[in-house]
Formats: C-alpha cells, structure tokens, sequence
C-alpha cells in the first residue's frame, strides 16, 4: 500500500512539474499581417511605346570632301556651335580666294568705267560729244557697276560654301550615334552623326483606333518605364497628344506623351507603357503589400491567416504594383488577413 502512493505521489508532481513548464513558456508571438485592401478605380490598358527625343537629328554634309578631323564620339556631351568635324577645305579655299581677286578686278573696272562716265558727262554739258557717245560711256558704267555687285554676291556664296567644311552642332545635346570614321569620304546627303536634346524627351506608342474614342489633349494617362528602379517607374501625366491621323495596315493611332525634364537614366529607345483609361465603370481591386509576396520557382503565393490564427500557404496571381502594393487578380478575398514576414510564417 505505501508503494502505490509513492508512484502516485511521482505522478502527481511530475504532471504539476509539466504543467509549470508549460506556463513559464512565452506563447509565440503574433505574426505582423495586412487586411487585403479593395479600391474602387476605373480600369485602364496600357500600351507598348517608345522613349523618343522631342528634338533628333540627324546631321548630313552639304558639300564633298574627306573628314579630315572628327572631334566627337557616341555618347558625348556637346554645346550649341561646338565643332564636331571638320572636311577638307582646301579647294574651297581657292575657289574663295578667286572670288575675292575676281570681286578687286571688278571695283578696278568700276573705277575706270567711273571716271569715265563723269568726263563724258562734262564733255557732253560743253557739247564736245553727242547725246549717244554720254549714253555709251554712261551704259559701260552701270554695266560695270552690275558687274561689280555680281562678283560681290558670288565670293559671298563662296565664303558660304567654305563654311560647310567645318560641321557644328546645331543646339547642345548628346551625340547618341556616329557613322562616319576619320578619312572617310563626305558626300551631300550622307548622315555624318545623330545628336539629339535630352531635355525634352516623350514616350510615343500605336494605339488602336477603338481605343481612342473619345481621348482628348486633357485625358489623363500614366507612363510607365520598367527600366527605372521601382520608386521612379511611375508618372502621372495630365496632357496627351494624339496625332490627327492614322496608319492604314494596323488602323493605329500615334499617342505621344510627354516627359517631365531632369529624369535621370532614360534614352531614346528605351522601352515604355502608356497606361489609358479604359471605357467602362468602375472596378474593384483587391491589393496586399509587396513584402507579403512569396515566390518559390514558378508558385506565387500568399501566407492567408486563417481563424485559428494558422497562417497557411495559398497560390495567388498577381497584378500590377502600385509604389508598395501589388494587385492581386485571383486566390484571395477583401478582408482576408495575410503575414507581411513569409519567412516567420513558413516556421509556424
């Protein structure tokens, strides 16, 4: 009988020794969670564009020649009236140096034809000539004088011309392609260089013609350049331009947009969306923070907490992120609580 209570008496302190274990242990903290969020918005589309200078060109050479000097390359940075290269000039310097001698043989004539002309003049008012040797004399000067102004007009059009050998930079820009190499032969038409202004830059995309009805110059549109880190991806753009007519294989619209200047890491070419309003009413959008995101491969999912306070694994589809949030198209409901620290949750 004494033994029995004993091991009772063992058993009876070691569930009170448990028990007291039990409850000297910190119950497990909550995990940090988010309500998905519903907002009503009016849908929008986005479409596939282009960032596009405002202001490009492309700079061909009016005259003949070698290059003898090329002062620039891709990428660089220049000033209105910089030189960026420059073609041999050397026949064009004779041909200006003719035109300035031809031009001093001219005012030698005008001079004679001059002096001559007012001798004439004298000898007709004491009537030592006739009336038609002065109308000679006096045809001889104003042809002269004719010749002269000629001359003068051509050696202008030569010193023109010698200026076409020295090629400047029309405005301050970048220098975003070079085709032309030193030596190379420049001929009238042939694009020596491309610059353009990177202060005014836009996006620029095809928009089918259904999906223009009804846009004006106020319609609110959204840019979108996937190149940006995530905090500079977005911008909001009062005004749109849409070109009046449209292309006749893909009865598209031309829609440009343009940027706000001093945005910093874009260049023409680099891909963009534009983001329209959509026709329609309203929809409703279930959103969650991005930190709540879970990607494991190809799954993408979401920790749900359930009412039993487990948070359990659920496989969502995901839309576009707006700054922190993300959509969320199918998996979860408004109200639902998800874990913002997947890692925490995934230890329960």
């Amino acid at each position: 009988m004494r033994k029995k209570i004993q091991y009772g008496t063992l058993v009876a302190a070691a569930f009170l020794y448990l028990s007291t274990t039990a409850g000297a242990q910190a119950a497990p903290a909550q995990l940090a969670s988010a309500i998905v969020q519903t907002s009503g918005i009016a849908d929008s589309a986005s479409f596939d564009g282009v960032v596009e200078a405002v202001r490009q060109t492309v700079i061909a050479s009016q005259v003949q020649g070698a290059i003898t000097a090329l002062q620039v390359k891709a990428g660089d940075t220049v000033k209105a009236g910089q030189v960026l290269l420059r073609i041999d000039a050397r026949a064009a310097s004779q041909n200006s140096a003719a035109s300035r001698a031809q031009v001093q043989a001219a005012r030698a004539a005008l001079d004679v034809a001059t002096r001559e002309y007012h001798r004439q003049k004298q000898l007709l008012e004491k009537e030592y000539i006739s009336q038609a040797a002065f109308e000679r004399a006096e045809a001889q000067f104003r042809a002269t004088s004719a010749e002269l102004n000629a001359q003068i007009a051509q050696a202008g059009a030569t010193d023109i011309q010698s200026g076409f050998f020295v090629v400047k930079a029309p405005y301050s820009g970048v220098v975003s392609e070079v085709p032309a190499a030193l030596g190379d032969m420049a001929m009238p038409g042939r694009p020596l260089l491309t610059m353009y202004d990177p202060s005014a830059l836009r996006v620029a995309a095809a928009v089918p013609q259904t999906a223009l009805a009804g846009f004006g110059a106020q319609t609110h549109a959204k840019i979108e350049l996937p190149a940006l880190p995530a905090e500079r991806q977005w911008l909001d753009r009062p005004q749109l331009q849409v070109l009046p007519t449209f292309d006749a294989g893909t009865h598209s619209g031309l829609v440009r947009v343009d940027l706000p200047e001093g945005i910093k890491g874009i260049t023409p070419g680099m891909f963009a969306r534009i983001w329209l309003p959509a026709a329609g009413q309203a929809a409703t959008r279930l959103y969650v923070p991005i930190t709540a995101v879970v990607r494991r491969a190809e799954m993408t999912g979401l920790y749900v907490i359930g009412a039993d306070g487990k948070p359990i694994l659920r496989q969502v589809r995901l839309g576009r992120a707006r700054n922190d949030v993300v959509e969320v198209l199918t998996g979860v409901t408004a109200g639902e609580r998800v874990s913002l620290d997947p890692q925490a949750a995934m230890a329960r």
